[in-house]
């Protein structure tokens, strides 16, 4: 997030003024004294999305100029500066995730004052919406955004390995020591000609040949998996949480716990709560009961680890677990593996 000084600001207007027309992330409006504060939120929307579809970091609106042959004529739309600050808020509410601007600028010329509204991009798989609607700008005219745009910034998220992110300033202190050692085992019952080699390897070391950080740098995954219960806000605003959820024959809620990082030992929590019953019958002509368990515990595991691997945590969603007298249900935001049950 870049905030501008006023000299930077004057020569990004200059160079705004002088594009032969206005682009799709650019916008400019007299608004002499005032501006309807819907065709603002859509303005918003389309700003943003077409910022993300034009790979730039920022949309502009600005009040003050003319559109046409963007002489600067002046704005006196909410002169009061507290008025102007709260539209941040006023934005937010009708946005999706609460997005606003990143900054709001005033700037002052003998012609009259200026206001440029910086705008962030929608983020990455995520168009910006305005009371529930996405619009773009096809050249200078503002219109829903078609599906096609949508379609495009949604397939973003598939592009991108959001686990893979870096998560600035945390460091290997933001790791559990035993959830590392955890992998550690983990790791070389699945590589054990490696085994000799992963006790010499310091952790950091260790982890980069795991792929769980990168060069050193702690990723997301790296919170998830092996991350202290309080690194969790590295992740924000995404969410890593798995509920367990017991639910009786009547459907009623019975018991519940909330699980959170490190996931690589709260896995096994989780199970733990999980009553596997064990069922004993009698086989035809033998007198000796034998004994197996209502859930085969693989089966479990390998169900609560496809939904920790495949959860889009930025949907700020739960792995959830409910755990029925009959049957269990795993559910997660984002897709899962296998597909389908069939």
């Amino acid at each position: 997030m870049t905030i501008l000084n006023e000299i930077e600001l004057k020569k990004l207007l200059d160079e705004f003024r002088s594009l032969p027309s206005e682009n799709e992330w650019v916008e400019f409006k007299e608004a002499k004294s005032n501006f309807h504060f819907d065709d603002l939120g859509e303005y918003f929307s389309a700003l943003s999305n077409e910022a993300n579809l034009k790979n730039q970091p920022y949309g502009w609106l600005i009040f003050g100029v003319k559109d046409k042959n963007k002489e600067i004529v002046g704005t006196q739309y909410r002169e009061n500066r507290a008025d102007l600050d709260r539209l941040k808020y006023e934005i937010s509410r009708h946005t999706n995730d609460g997005l606003s601007f990143v900054e709001i600028y005033e700037l002052f010329y003998p012609e009259g004052r200026v206001i440029m509204f910086q705008i962030p991009a929608a983020p990455k798989g995520m168009p910006t919406s305005w009371k529930g609607h996405y619009f773009g700008r096809n050249g200078e005219s503002k219109g829903p955004l078609n599906i096609q745009e949508i379609e495009s910034i949604r397939n973003q998220r598939m592009k991108e390995d959001w686990s893979a992110g870096i998560c600035p300033g945390a460091t290997i202190d933001d790791l559990d020591k035993t959830a590392i050692e955890k992998a550690r085992e983990e790791y070389k019952k699945k590589n054990p000609r490696l085994a000799e080699d992963v006790d010499k390897w310091d952790d950091i070391t260790f982890l980069n040949k795991a792929r769980v950080t990168i060069n050193g740098q702690i990723t997301r995954a790296a919170i998830i998996l092996l991350g202290k219960p309080e690194s969790e806000h590295f992740l924000a605003p995404a969410v890593a949480k798995m509920t367990w959820i017991l639910k009786d024959e009547h459907n009623i809620e019975r018991d519940y716990e909330h699980f959170g990082p490190p996931f690589i030992l709260n896995t096994n929590e989780l199970f733990a709560k999980i009553r596997n019953l064990k069922y004993r019958y009698m086989p035809d002509q033998s007198l000796f009961p034998i004994e197996v368990n209502q859930y085969d515990p693989y089966v479990i595991r390998e169900a609560l680890h496809n939904c920790i691997a495949h959860q889009d945590y930025t949907l700020q969603g739960r792995i959830n677990v409910v755990e029925k007298p009959e049957e269990l249900i795993f559910t997660n935001l984002g897709e899962f593996i296998p597909k389908t049950i069939e």
